[in-house]
């Protein structure tokens, strides 16, 4: 039985760190994810000027 607790011991450090970890990670995700989504809106409103220069141009 003592062995046993010892076993479940041991083995809480290296757990509960790995659940840290995963948490920390999935957290920095959905923020990346946010920044990703800033960034891709606001290369098309570039895009979307450079065409509309680029008609006043050809006229």
């Amino acid at each position: 039985m003592q062995s046993v607790l010892w076993g479940i011991a041991v083995l809480a450090c290296p757990v509960g760190m790995g659940l840290m970890m995963w948490l920390m990670m999935r957290g920095q995700r959905k923020d990346h994810g946010d920044a990703k989504e800033q960034q891709v809106a606001q290369l098309r409103a570039e895009v979307e000027q450079l065409k509309a220069e680029r008609a006043k141009g050809l006229r």
